[in-house]
């Protein structure tokens, strides 16, 4: 019998879907919640490593996400030189195994739209547009809007708490850390992909430190462009298209071609990066948290959406094969997840401090070694 009987997951993104998923089919009844009337309309694209793509296997889903999605398995670097030359393409590792790509890009919303369909087909019991009011350690939940079969309070076995950077959970269990800013802003958007990409590359260099774009299906790209973070959140939507497709200007190649295409004002959004790691349990009784309530990191690496799904399977797993929520299961928890994120974490601050400083670091190397760690199962 499974540690849970009944859970609550707070969050509907890619670590609370996948968690309702793994335990609404080990028989565990699950209601999910997430405050957004629709977490499918969020977001533009999303590039999802190897090791992502292994638990979205598991999930059932790989072969959708494979049929919507753009896989690829090399990584160009360009000069921002007026001929956007490319300098190395670089044969990515396969993180996920070899049956796997490396690496594989899509449109963020039907991601979230695969993952919650699925979760809804496992029997998971969800409601958008809903929040919990209050939280107790020990799995007492009061609902903001009273709805509950029980009265206005519902007790449940577990609340996994996978709410988001600014995780209303993380709050209610009394942790204080906070995401920190990196001293980064990046624009983002979502465009039609020219024929010349077939994989993502990245410019070093000129007035961003990184110009990037990657495939996310046979017509579409996300393209993006890291700068130092500016007060550009107040600009209007026909203004910060401007000032995307001014800095896009300095890079050549195949961003010429994508230029052309930034003509729609909505399509562009501005994002500061931020980072934080709980450095240490991530349960409070019978609370846990999981994906970026717990710890979140700079896209440096393209490891957030990996290392989420990685918590919430190694978290289903220990629920499912265990039969009460002990100390060995909240230590194996732990010691499974802990390291391995923080580590990813600092990988992805310290790419972010060697642009920020200037600084030469081994990039290659360090990418390297991340990728030989998120390689071995989770």
């Amino acid at each position: 019998m499974p540690a849970v009987r009944k859970v609550l997951v707070v969050g509907g993104g890619a670590a609370g879907a996948a968690a309702a998923i793994l335990l609404a089919e080990g028989g565990v009844t699950v209601d999910l919640v997430d405050l957004e009337p629709d977490v499918a309309a969020l977001g533009s694209g999303i590039t999802l490593q190897g090791n992502a793509l292994r638990v979205l296997r598991r999930l059932g889903v790989w072969e959708q996400i494979e049929a919507e999605g753009y896989a690829f398995d090399t990584l160009g670097l360009r000069a921002p030189d007026p001929a956007g030359t490319l300098i190395a393409e670089l044969t990515d590792i396969r993180t996920g195994g070899a049956d796997l790509p490396a690496t594989l890009g899509m449109y963020r919303p039907t991601l979230a739209r695969i993952l919650i369909d699925r979760a809804t087909a496992a029997g998971a019991r969800i409601r958008f547009g809903a929040c919990p009011a209050g939280l107790t350690p020990d799995g007492e939940v009061t609902f903001a809007d009273g709805e509950s079969k029980d009265g206005a309070k519902q007790r449940y076995d577990l609340v996994i708490g996978a709410d988001g950077l600014r995780s209303w959970t993380r709050r209610q269990m009394g942790i204080d850390v906070e995401p920190q800013p990196v001293g980064m802003g990046i624009w983002r958007t979502f465009t039609k992909r020219p024929a010349s990409v077939t994989r993502t590359d990245l410019y070093y260099g000129g007035p961003a430190y990184i110009a990037g774009y990657c495939p996310t299906g046979p017509d579409s790209i996300y393209a993006y462009l890291v700068e130092d973070v500016q007060d550009r959140f107040s600009l209007s939507p026909e203004e910060a298209l401007a000032t995307m497709r001014e800095l896009a200007g300095a890079y050549h190649g195949p961003w010429d071609e994508i230029r052309e295409t930034l003509t729609d004002p909505a399509g562009v959004n501005y994002t500061a990066f931020e980072s934080h790691v709980i450095d240490g349990p991530w349960h409070r009784g019978n609370v846990v948290l999981i994906g970026d309530a717990a710890h979140s990191c700079p896209p440096t690496l393209a490891q957030g959406a990996a290392q989420a799904l990685e918590d919430a399977a190694v978290l289903a797993e220990l629920l499912l094969r265990e039969d009460a929520l002990t100390d060995g299961l909240w230590q194996e928890f732990t010691g499974r997840r802990l390291g391995r994120a923080k580590t990813v974490v600092e990988a992805s601050l310290r790419l972010a401090r060697w642009q920020l400083a200037h600084e030469r670091g081994d990039v290659p190397g360090l990418m390297a070694r991340v990728a030989q760690l998120v390689a071995e199962p989770a």
